[in-house]
């Protein structure tokens, strides 16, 4: 390709992958990674275009295909992740239909935990059936059921950990066994624990997908996904499935990432430390009936989540009061958090899950994921955590 790698050396710490591994740099010797905003390339000669269409990777030839600020994107993602390679999407769930319909074909089963976002249980119930692809779905806490569900073969287990909403773990060491033992690649969605505080490869999974819309950009500018995986699976999969579908990840969001992930660690850090304070600071709240966070002891996963992550996220799961109603006063009397259903931002984002990401979910099968009409989502960002405390006090006093 016609731009330099920059060393990188292995020895290298997670905070230093992310701040310089999978640089690129042009002629013009830049500091700060380029943008290359352009679709196509040119060729001197024709024999040069009809050389770099056998598509042998020795240079860029269109940017549906691959650019080189999207390969930087990659490249560190795929050193930090551990992985053997990496391609990046448009979107989140660009990645997750991506590393799913790139392999299962029709007469193959999935088996996947039932906690999940609303628009995965859609691809997985709606979508992929369609196309004659059988899905099972169990409760991800239970091996028992896992098992059961495993006896009968699967081409992939898909699963999140810890999940949306409810922050509900898998205990990925245990599943991963089974899944293999019956034939299947595991693909788990890492998005809520990002590449710092989980590594599902090392645990035993195949593949991992992210919406780099959240942590990674981490300051709600930009879509992105990304999946990673052995080169095996990305070079004869994925990558055929991207290049003739198209979700390609705009070389602009993938700089506005690349910055992200300089800054990554050390939002992650704060963020999880006003977490746990708020996290806290609600269950002691004589309004709020439950909290859910990996970090508290009363999480009835805390013994798990302390031996496959290490950190509880940014994100804390409650109730209020007894409904809807009161949820709706408690979200509407906030002054600082804002009401959005994004999450991983450096600002603190408030959601009410049963009407907002996963109101096309049916009611009883909500009421099965124990997302109930009190509960509520908040997503730490980097305010001063008084400020926080003194909102969500505040709020719940309108309850």
């Amino acid at each position: 390709m016609p731009n330099s790698p920059v060393h990188h050396s292995p020895n290298w710490r997670p905070r230093t992958v992310m701040t310089h591994s999978g640089l690129l740099r042009s002629e013009f010797m830049e500091t700060c990674e380029a943008i290359f905003m352009t679709s196509g390339y040119v060729y001197g000669s024709a024999e040069e275009a009809e050389s770099a269409f056998k598509n042998d990777g020795s240079r860029f030839v269109y940017s549906r295909y691959a650019n080189p600020t999207v390969a930087m994107l990659e490249e560190r993602l795929r050193i930090l992740e551990g992985a053997e390679a990496c391609r990046a999407t448009a979107s989140g769930m660009a990645a997750v239909f991506a590393s799913l319909a790139c392999f299962v074909n029709r007469g193959e089963r999935i088996v996947a935990s039932r906690a999940l976002f609303g628009s995965c249980l859609y691809i997985l119930q709606t979508i992929l059936p369609r196309y004659g692809i059988e899905t099972v779905i169990v409760d991800g806490r239970d091996l028992d059921q896992w098992r059961a569900a495993l006896t009968q073969g699967a081409k992939a287990v898909f699963l999140e950990s810890p999940s949306n909403p409810t922050l509900e773990l898998v205990d990925l060491p245990a599943v991963t066994d089974l899944a293999h033992r019956a034939g299947a690649l595991v693909i788990v969605d890492n998005v809520f624990a990002t590449p710092l505080l989980q590594q599902p490869l090392t645990l035993g999974a195949d593949i991992v997908c992210y919406s780099a819309t959240k942590h990674i950009d981490g300051q709600g500018r930009s879509l992105g996904g990304a999946v990673l995986g052995s080169q095996k699976y990305i070079l004869e999969s994925l990558a055929p499935f991207l290049r003739h579908t198209g979700p390609a990840l705009s070389p602009f969001n993938a700089w506005l990432q690349l910055k992200g992930l300089e800054t990554l660690e050390l939002r992650l850090e704060r963020q999880m430390q006003g977490a746990g304070e708020l996290a806290r600071f609600l269950e002691a709240h004589p309004k709020v009936t439950r909290t859910l966070f990996p970090g508290l002891e009363s999480h009835p996963q805390y013994a798990l989540a302390r031996r496959q992550m290490s950190g509880p996220g940014t994100v804390v799961t409650f109730t209020v009061g007894s409904g809807k109603e009161d949820a709706f006063r408690f979200l509407n009397a906030l002054k600082l958090i804002a009401i959005s259903n994004n999450l991983g931002d450096s600002k603190s984002l408030v959601t009410h899950p049963a009407t907002t990401t996963h109101s096309r979910v049916a009611p009883e099968q909500r009421a099965i994921l124990g997302i109930s009409d009190a509960l509520v989502r908040v997503s730490v960002g980097l305010e001063d955590t008084a400020d926080l405390t003194e909102d969500l006090d505040q709020a719940l006093a309108a309850v």
